[in-house]
């Protein structure tokens, strides 16, 4: 399984756009092939910032959505809002505690 995060800082007047963007594709991109989960997580202290947190069945299946048509719009009008570079980890879990 293959553990997903993406910090996303958007500019201040385009967070609302955003989250109206991610509302409206949030279960298309939790019914992709791979996907079996979802988050949207908002910081604390600066509410510009964002992470996506999703759980793929594989590397191959994230690869799969990242390469797909959906992804790439999706993703194209996500970066427009942006006012800094995305941050992006791919990771397994090692232990269960």
């Amino acid at each position: 399984m293959i553990f997903r995060i993406v910090q996303m800082t958007f500019r201040d007047d385009a967070v609302n756009e955003f989250t109206e963007l991610f509302e409206s594709r949030k279960q298309d991109i939790r019914n992709f092939a791979g996907c079996s989960h979802l988050e949207l997580w908002q910081d604390n202290a600066n509410k510009s910032i964002f992470f996506t947190y999703s759980t793929w069945e594989s590397q191959t299946a994230l690869d799969h959505y990242r390469f797909s048509e959906f992804f790439k719009d999706t993703w194209g009008r996500t970066k427009a809002l942006f006012a800094a570079k995305p941050q992006a980890w791919s990771v397994m879990q090692r232990h269960v505690l």
